[in-house]
């Protein structure tokens, strides 16, 4: 096994020991930049220098008893909406061309401290407005689209070119891309992880997290990212819990809500069989399955749409503007639908919130946490715009993409994806675990003992 193929977790425990320097392991992934990247698009910037003068920086560290953690010397990368002192935060958009960050966000200075290695940051869809991150090809057919926004993020990480990454997940821009990659992306509850520094799509929505090969991996990620940040007004108050999940997988007493309304509704076969063959493995492991309805389900897409369009049009009215002809074309479109939405539907929008995170609060009471597939479908071909259902409803496939992940943004409910199998082309299929505010601990607890149960994944075949 070369270092680059390592999960976050095993890489760290060989740095520990002493059995792989730093320095080893971020030569090994930029070996595997220079060899993937070319035709899989991950990266928007490789800092090479950077990254090799950090590795060596925590192997001097280490070797002399200065062990900051187990993300020390860990190589990663950030989605280019995450400012990081001195390199540009591109957005993926002519927009931000010239653009380059004066200070750290948050979450970068947070990864600094644990000593993580930045590799460089990854492509987006055009500031996140997007389901697919055209630029990037998807890590298992380079054919099929990555999925987005935070697609950059999650085929380096399923090709081996990132041991770990971050991305952003506005109405699923972490968890759709993740899925279709065959990687654990992990959306926290709304304010847990700050935003300080990361370039928005939309405020209320929008949320900050990591993208990595294993629950375990994710929950270590999470533990040096959580906390209260004043910098950020919706950042939450209190201390930070240490997230990694208990090793056993006995899941005896814990309640898991299947849905009967929405999320198996309008889902490929292939999509759904696997993911209530993973349902029926947690079964196996304890869990008590519990037939729930999803509350307020005719409202999500309006809710979600009310919400992010005018909020992302207001972020963005003075470069609409000034200089409309550097945006890509579906993305100008959206944002200048986001001008003709008025106050009151914005209004009516929150009020639907409200309501929506309400009515789900009354549903939980009765479930651990809910499982559901992550997306509808695999990953669509480069080409394709839109998915022909057998009742004859027509659908385009970001907005198909985002049907499922959206609940979880306008609830800030967490939610947790993790890879249950591939279709018969071999494209990765996620099953998706959304929890009570908070609930971190018992979908990564989750995840985690489906993983430790089910045979090893590789690192994405074509890649």
């Amino acid at each position: 096994m070369q270092p680059y193929e390592l999960t976050l977790t095993a890489a760290a425990e060989e740095i520990r020991t002493r059995r792989l320097s730093p320095v080893e392991l971020v030569d090994s992934v930029l070996d595997r930049i220079e060899t993937t990247d070319p035709h899989l698009g991950a990266y928007v910037t490789v800092t090479t220098d950077q990254a090799r003068r950090a590795a060596r920086e925590a192997e001097h560290d280490i070797t002399h008893g200065h062990h900051r953690g187990p993300l020390h010397g860990i190589p990663m990368g950030l989605k280019d909406l995450i400012d990081v002192a001195g390199i540009p935060t591109t957005a993926s958009s002519r927009v931000r061309a010239d653009h380059r960050a004066t200070t750290d966000s948050t979450v970068a200075a947070r990864l600094n401290e644990a000593g993580a290695v930045l590799l460089g940051k990854t492509h987006t869809h055009e500031f996140a407005f997007g389901l697919t991150t055209p630029q990037t090809r998807n890590a298992w057919h380079t054919d099929r689209v990555a999925g987005g926004s935070s697609g950059g993020s999650a085929v380096a990480v399923a090709a081996g070119s990132a041991t770990f990454a971050l991305g952003t997940d506005t109405g699923g821009s972490i968890r759709v891309p993740a899925a279709l990659n065959g990687v654990v992306g992990l959306k926290p509850t709304y304010g847990l992880i700050s935003r300080h520094g990361v370039t928005p799509l939309s405020w209320s929505l929008d949320h900050v997290g990591p993208l990595t090969r294993t629950v375990e991996d994710a929950a270590l990620v999470l533990t040096a990212l959580a906390g209260h940040d004043p910098h950020d007004p919706a950042s939450l108050p209190g201390p930070t819990p240490h997230y990694r999940p208990d090793t056993p997988t006995d899941l005896t007493g814990l309640r898991i809500g299947i849905p009967r309304t929405y999320y198996f509704h309008h889902v490929h076969p292939d999509v759904e069989n696997a993911v209530r063959d993973a349902i029926g493995h947690l079964e196996t492991l304890g869990a008590q399955l519990i037939d729930i309805d999803i509350p307020m389900t005719r409202y999500i897409q309006a809710t979600q749409w009310g919400l992010m369009v005018p909020e992302a049009g207001a972020y963005h009215a003075q470069n609409l503007r000034t200089a409309p002809e550097l945006y890509q074309e579906d993305v100008r479109i959206l944002l200048e639908a986001g001008q003709l939405i008025g106050a009151g539907d914005h209004i009516r929008a929150q009020r639907a919130r409200t309501l929506m995170r309400a009515a789900w609060a009354q549903t939980l009471q009765h479930v651990d946490l809910i499982a559901a597939p992550s997306t509808p479908i695999t990953a669509a071909r480069t080409d394709q715009t839109t998915i022909t259902w057998p009742d004859g409803t027509t659908e385009g496939v970001s907005d198909a993409y985002v049907r499922l992940s959206a609940p979880a943004n306008i609830t800030g409910l967490p939610a947790l994806t993790l890879p249950v199998g591939h279709d018969p082309a071999g494209l990765p299929i996620g099953m998706q675990l959304l929890g009570h505010p908070l609930g971190e601990p018992t979908l990564l607890r989750v995840g985690h003992a489906y993983e430790q149960t089910q045979p090893t994944r590789p690192l994405a075949t074509t890649a």
